[in-house]
């Protein structure tokens, strides 16, 4: 039998583990967030909306639908969820008050999150977390088959919250907005979009505040449930030692063969349909948004345990990563930062000039960066940017900024 991986045989002050899979998940995130960043709405669901349908345009959809759309996002969530219940398990193993610490953590993450929605970019995932995450402290004293179990019937509710949609296409209900979202609108509304993101900042500032000022609130209703779910995978995660890489090689390997045993042949043949549908808007609604949901969580559980095999303890790009991990939150926002003043109308204004495959060239230049920088930063500072000025601001004072990072 394999030994236990040990969470990477490094120290256990700071997981490593978990440094590496976040590592992988922020700069997986980007290859959704890109299409998001540079083609019109609707192409997100539906490449027939814009941006190519096609040859390498429908390969790199169908990659990304199979492999990484939800995926990344559900990963970054899992990851959520198990650091926050470290860093209340520390709270509460130091003497502190473990609630005024969380909260105090989330109240300041939601004003990022916040100020990210409607200053930079209209996709932000950082105040749904806050939100969620301040749910989430009520449960983190369950045990790990609660945690699973409650998880589980969140994803059955999601899966039946969203199942009704393609149903309401035939009904005729709230048709106009599902268009906007999935399906395929009319050129007018894609060039009204192209106009805009081509503009400058106060058309856009004035549009996301008239179009997104109460995302977080919708999103509660859409996606919260399955968020939730994700935290709680999280939590159960870090229990169980699997986030943590205490499992034995033979055990990581068997749940990545089982999940994705299941999960990667449902995913490839709900793509075909879509393909073979030629993408309507009844085909994205139930094959690309409403069957996906349960096949979401044994994804995104062999992605971790991939990952975890294939991390090699001291390898030079295993240390990037965690290394891009332990700064994901400065990673994510500088991704932001960098990707509106790429395409959008204030910066070099490549909104829609691109098509699919070409934002891909894009997605490997800022990982590139993302690799290349993090690691320098965190052998003269002991947080990113971000990090550091959030963990100030949760605990009312400025925090030591120099000096290397500890394990």
């Amino acid at each position: 039998m394999d030994p236990p991986a040990t969470s990477l045989n490094l120290p256990a002050a700071r997981l490593a583990s978990l440094d590496v899979v976040r590592g992988v998940a922020v700069l997986g995130i980007l290859l959704l967030n890109i299409v998001s960043f540079g083609l019109p709405e609707a192409a997100y669901l539906n490449p027939r909306a814009y941006g190519g349908w096609h040859g390498a345009d429908l390969g790199v959809w169908a990659i990304n639908f199979v492999l990484f759309d939800g995926k990344m996002r559900g990963l970054f969530s899992f990851l959520f969820g198990a650091s926050m219940l470290l860093v209340i398990e520390r709270a509460e193993a130091s003497g502190k008050n473990a609630a005024s610490v969380h909260y105090r953590r989330m109240i300041w993450l939601l004003a990022f999150g916040l100020t990210h929605l409607w200053l930079v970019w209209h996709g932000d995932i950082l105040a749904h977390y806050a939100l969620i995450g301040m749910l989430a402290y009520g449960l983190r004293r369950l045990p790990v088959e609660h945690l699973l179990g409650l998880g589980a019937g969140l994803i059955l509710a999601t899966t039946v919250i969203f199942a009704g949609l393609p149903g309401t296409i035939h009904a005729g209900q709230e048709l106009e907005a599902l268009n906007r979202m999935m399906g395929i609108p009319a050129p007018s509304e894609i060039a009204h979009e192209l106009a805009l993101y081509r503009g400058n900042y106060a058309g856009i500032l004035h549009a996301r505040f008239a179009e997104h000022a109460a995302t977080p609130l919708a999103m509660l209703w859409f996606f919260g449930p399955e968020t939730l779910a994700y935290m709680l995978f999280g939590m159960a995660g870090l229990r169980s030692g699997m986030l943590r890489g205490d499992w034995t090689r033979e055990r990581y390997r068997r749940w990545l063969l089982v999940c994705w045993g299941i999960a990667l042949p449902l995913y490839g043949a709900l793509a075909v349909y879509q393909i073979l549908a030629q993408f309507s808007l009844f085909s994205v609604a139930l094959g690309g948004w409403a069957l996906t949901v349960p096949l979401r969580p044994p994804m995104i559980a062999g992605w971790a345990c991939l990952i975890l095999l294939l991390a090699k303890p001291g390898g030079a790009l295993t240390e990037r990563l965690a290394a891009a991990g332990r700064m994901a939150f400065t990673n994510y926002l500088l991704t932001s930062l960098i990707c509106t003043t790429l395409f959008y109308g204030y910066g070099f204004g490549w909104f829609g000039h691109l098509s699919r495959w070409q934002l891909y060239p894009v997605v490997l230049a800022i990982w590139a960066m993302i690799l290349l920088w993090s690691k320098p930063w965190l052998a003269r500072f002991r947080f990113g940017p971000f990090e550091w000025l959030w963990r100030s601001l949760a605990r009312g004072s400025p925090q030591r900024l120099r000096g290397a990072a500890s394990a």
